[in-house]
């Protein structure tokens, strides 16, 4: 019910095809975040029609509401958001950061103040995925411990550690359920030093289990640091099996982590920059709040074939935004979803052909030579 296959190599970068329970999926794929059973603003058939193969939802979101057991009483979180494509679900571990505020960590695992009602809830490494077996997604994820970039190396050895156990854990009550049906997979940590990376790394392979994880990046790292980490992936996690770079959507850093060897990737970016009138194209963002949109009869881009770029122009999205139009979100949302998927499949063709690295360069050089901020690029 679950494979990978490498089917051809440039370098570190693989062209592969994940097969789960709900379908097959060309990597290296990106899949958009329906944290809460839902990718904002659009509905699963034109996440469908937009050539989207797989979709992330969120553990830790779902658990408080509508609560596991009524997912599962739904049918499943597949039947729940009518999507009957592959679906993976993060376990939390990045609540772990970005609800610092609202969380207690300890070695059994995470105490939250929930945001919703201020209710204590916990997560543990065997209740994540007790949680995520009643969601029913084709891969699950270990509980981990994300720690912020600005944590010192003895904070971030102590998460590491910490993750390795919890992956250990996890482990045992996944093999007790179902593992034809839900693939597991191990989430490496160790902020950006290279021996706690290499440790993390060697502590979840020894697990054996279907797919390994890149966690504890784009969490305010510099860049540089970030990259160094990328290009250890191939040699610290195994060739045959998957390898998902969590939070990675930056196009230049997809593009950087795919060069590594990564083969799935999830971020907010599309949708949330969508919602905040940012649209991306091959030549550069446009933040269609600009008032140089105005009277621009231009599509968002002049070769996208997306339903916003063929009936409507910049400067009637910028206005829509401006009247707050629900819709304006939703056809950048469209547009952005649209344009990452042909990123991949582009990088997928590169590949293919063998030219990956020079087509990166020019990608990147073209989308961030000149942004409507006049950024310069950093090529890969």
């Amino acid at each position: 019910m679950f494979s990978f296959e490498v089917r051809q190599r440039e370098g570190k970068a693989r062209l592969g095809r994940l097969i789960t329970p709900h379908g097959a999926v060309a990597t290296p794929v990106f899949m958009p975040v329906g944290t809460a059973g839902s990718v904002k603003g659009v509905t699963p058939d034109q996440l469908r029609s937009l050539g989207v193969q797989m979709v992330l939802a969120n553990t830790y979101h779902l658990m408080l509401r509508p609560g596991a057991e009524s997912v599962s009483a739904l049918g499943g979180l597949h039947r729940m958001m009518a999507w009957d494509g592959p679906l993976l679900t993060d376990s939390g571990g990045y609540q772990v950061f970005s609800l610092a505020h609202l969380r207690t960590v300890d070695e059994a695992g995470v105490t939250f103040q929930s945001h919703i009602d201020g209710a204590e809830v916990r997560l543990s490494a065997e209740s994540t995925i007790e949680i995520q077996r009643l969601l029913g997604a084709d891969i699950i994820m270990q509980l981990d411990e994300c720690p912020p970039a600005a944590a010192g190396r003895e904070q971030v050895a102590t998460a590491a550690r910490r993750s390795a156990e919890w992956a250990r854990r996890s482990h045992r009550v996944w093999q007790a359920g179902d593992t034809e049906r839900q693939a597991l997979f191990g989430i490496q940590q160790g902020g950006v030093f290279g021996d706690l990376r290499a440790l993390s790394a060697e502590q979840i392979v020894a697990l054996d289990l279907p797919g390994y994880a890149v966690g504890g990046l784009r969490v305010g790292e510099d860049r540089q640091a970030m990259l160094g980490v990328l290009d250890a992936v191939d040699s610290q996690l195994p060739a045959d099996r998957p390898r998902y770079l969590m939070g990675i959507g930056e196009p230049r850093d997809i593009l950087a982590g795919v060069l590594g060897g990564g083969d799935m990737f999830d971020c907010v970016l599309p949708t949330r920059n969508a919602r905040n009138a940012q649209a991306f194209t091959w030549t550069g963002r446009i933040r269609l709040r600009n008032a140089r949109w105005a009277q621009d009869p231009r599509p968002l881009a002049d070769d996208c074939t997306c339903y916003a770029c063929r009936h409507f122009s910049r400067g009637a999205l910028r206005h829509l935004f401006l009247a707050k139009e629900m819709l304006a979100a939703t056809l950048v949302t469209l547009h952005n979803l649209r344009f990452f998927a042909d990123l991949m499949a582009a990088i997928r063709g590169a590949v293919a052909e063998g030219n990956l690295q020079g087509k990166a360069r020019q990608w990147v050089e073209a989308m961030y030579a000149r942004d409507d901020d006049g950024g310069r690029a950093v090529c890969v």
